[in-house]
């Protein structure tokens, strides 16, 4: 099994941050390489778009609001890996937030170090769109 992390801190309080991204539908919020998301099953599965038009489905494994983070799981994705398990998590650090994006797969047709680096690079990525989001105008 392989792993692929990334954080950023943000010029914002943790719950301020976590309003904008702890729904498990909010991705299309904050995140450009996700236009569109729709749940289904009570709210436990997300079935998004990516720019291509391509499905990503993922489930909803465990929330908790007063500790700002999920888990969820990929059930399908035209990603190289299996076994998909993420967290998704915002901390109070100071006077900023502390985003922290993490996830664990097993490769499937590439190595390790190829899909370390897609995900390094998506969760890399997301979280500089985020931050962007709390960027003061110019």
């Amino acid at each position: 099994m392989a792993n692929a992390s990334a954080h950023i801190e943000i010029p914002a309080s943790a719950d301020k941050v976590w309003q904008l991204i702890g729904g498990f539908d909010a991705l299309p919020d904050w995140l450009p390489y996700i236009p569109q998301s729709e749940l289904s099953e009570g709210g436990r599965v997300r079935t998004l778009a990516n720019p291509n038009g391509e499905a990503i489905v993922e489930r909803l494994l465990s929330f908790d609001e007063e500790g700002r983070s999920y888990s969820y799981a990929i059930l399908s994705a035209p990603f190289p890996v299996t076994g998909y398990r993420s967290t998704l998590r915002v901390l109070e650090a100071g006077n900023h937030a502390r985003v922290e994006w993490s996830g664990q797969f097993t490769p499937a047709g590439v190595s390790d170090d190829e899909a370390v680096r897609l995900f390094r690079g998506i969760y890399q990525d997301g979280l500089k769109a985020l931050a962007a989001s709390f960027s003061p105008v110019k």
